[in-house]
């Protein structure tokens, strides 16, 4: 500023270099560049030896979009007849890849959602957790993501085929308590068969499963994640809290029910907390969204429910070579069958489990050939265990005293079978006489005295009168074992006693000689 004011004050170059202490030529060059609008502060651009192989550099970062590397283009202006250091090119290649994505960087518009319209989701790779085989086995996340309410769902599962892909979209549509009118994700085969002219073409099975939910699929541009950036985050911030790294200090999960409980946790966590785009809590922002979606079918899709397969007259169905039991009335007829997580599905038409649509009437740990799974629930008639051991008997009273003697209580029915067991004398008097004395003092103290006797096999004449009137004193079960003091469960010393001593040659065998015992 001073050469500047310098200047104008006298109108010559040496005139104001001599006031400025500078030298005419800058007085100059400060004035030039005033004069032709730039900055007099900035830098002086000397000439490089680069400056004649510019346009060479800006033509090959257009030719290769901004990919081309500095030391290819090093070897082409080399054999062009540059003389200068591989620096001075690297440096130059950055100025104008830094051009080149200033005038090719991509905007954006920002997308302002509606209510009840878009559900995105998409597929993340999940941590390794042991299998039903108890093997190491990978999983994948399932993410779903409501695009206004920021309300989010991640299902872990064994696959992502097209069974488990409907499973899932159906148990994210009943979560979240509605179906939106859209659903945006990825082209995979299970959603996009091909693409013809651009033009996505849908998987026959997909558009049946949207038209039995209402809403129709979208998938967004080939190979451009950025038109899906939603999901595409709800599978980041899901991977980044489930996945054991060293970033998030996570331990590995022992088993896949683990892993379940981990994505519940992890999904009530992200929407119980306020939003930091919208600032509003996902879960209450539901809330509002599900007043704008339809509802979702009683029934879901059929091919979500998996593999049919027959019941047979044991009651069982056959999947993967293992037999699992299902409820009574469905011997004959058709079921669905389904993996979920390390569990088998069973699911049945409404009219034959006795609801409306199609409900899940059995679910089984997943097993290995040769090792069935049977609910001792599905035949409350059989006479036996799995294991071939027989099932104590049922008391089934005939005559009029049996009925008496049994309406007392459990402690009656215990007491008859244990009693039958141990092959007790005068049964039949002794129960009347346990009727007799419960209408003396009562049901109640009877069929505990009942119970006490069955348990420590009491069953002589007296007994049961003697534990009523031991309960009637107060004293606790544990009195009725009195210790015996004389007896001692220590063993004895009295092998001991001939140690030292020498046993005689002819107490011993043929082949064995005197020794110390």
């Amino acid at each position: 500023m001073e050469i500047l004011e310098a200047f104008d004050a006298t109108g010559c170059a040496h005139s104001a270099a001599a006031l400025a202490g500078v030298d005419p030529k800058t007085v100059r060059r400060y004035v030039a560049k005033r004069e032709a609008g730039e900055p007099v502060d900035g830098p002086v651009a000397r000439p490089k030896l680069i400056d004649a192989y510019v346009d060479k550099i800006e033509e090959l970062v257009e030719t290769s979009q901004g990919a081309v590397r500095a030391d290819v283009t090093h070897e082409r202006l080399i054999a062009m007849g540059f003389t200068g250091d591989e620096r001075t090119t690297r440096r130059a290649v950055a100025a104008a890849k830094a051009a080149y994505v200033s005038g090719h960087r991509r905007g954006y518009r920002p997308w302002i959602t509606e209510p009840g319209l878009w559900l995105q989701f998409d597929w993340g790779a999940g941590p390794v957790v042991f299998g039903p085989d108890g093997r190491p086995r990978p999983t994948l996340l399932f993410c779903a993501w409501l695009a206004w309410s920021r309300f989010r769902v991640v299902l872990p599962t064994w696959d992502r085929k097209m069974g488990t892909l409907l499973t899932c979209l159906d148990a994210t549509l009943r979560r979240v308590g509605g179906a939106p009118a859209f659903a945006l994700t990825d082209n995979e085969k299970t959603v996009t068969v091909e693409h013809v002219a651009g033009i996505a073409v849908r998987h026959p099975l997909m558009v049946a499963a949207g038209r039995h939910y209402g809403l129709t699929v979208h998938t967004c541009v080939p190979f451009d994640p950025e038109s899906k950036g939603g999901s595409e985050a709800t599978v980041r911030i899901a991977k980044a809290d489930l996945v054991p790294t060293s970033a998030n200090l996570r331990t590995g999960y022992n088993s896949f029910a683990e892993l379940v409980e981990a994505c519940e946790a992890f999904c009530v966590k992200v929407n119980t907390r306020m939003h930091r785009e919208t600032h509003r809590v996902p879960a209450e922002a539901l809330q509002v969204e599900q007043g704008r979606m339809h509802p979702v079918p009683a029934a879901p899709f059929t091919a979500a429910l998996g593999e049919t397969r027959t019941v047979t007259t044991d009651q069982t169905v056959r999947f993967g070579s293992v037999r699992y039991s299902t409820p009574p009335g469905l011997i004959g007829q058709e079921v669905w069958v389904r993996v979920d997580g390390e569990e088998l599905v069973i699911a049945a038409s409404g009219d034959l489990a006795g609801h409306a649509g199609l409900v899940e009437v059995a679910r089984h740990r997943l097993s290995t050939p040769g090792n069935p799974r049977i609910d001792l629930s599905h035949y409350p008639d059989h006479p036996q265990d799995p294991d071939g051991s027989p099932r104590p008997p049922r008391p089934r009273p005939r005559s009029d005293a049996e009925k008496a003697f049994l309406a007392l209580g459990p402690g009656a029915h215990a007491w008859l079978v244990e009693a039958a067991a141990a092959g007790a004398q005068r049964v039949r008097s002794k129960m009347t006489a346990a009727l007799e004395l419960a209408a003396l003092v009562g049901t109640e103290p009877v069929d505990a005295a009942l119970g006490v006797a069955a348990a420590a096999g009491r069953f002589a004449e007296g007994d049961l009168l003697a534990i009523v009137e031991h309960q009637a004193a107060g004293d606790s079960i544990a009195a009725l074992v009195v210790p015996d003091e004389e007896h001692s469960a220590q063993p004895g010393t009295s092998a001991w006693a001939t140690f030292g001593t020498r046993t005689p040659v002819d107490q011993l065998g043929p082949d064995v000689e005197g020794e110390v015992f």
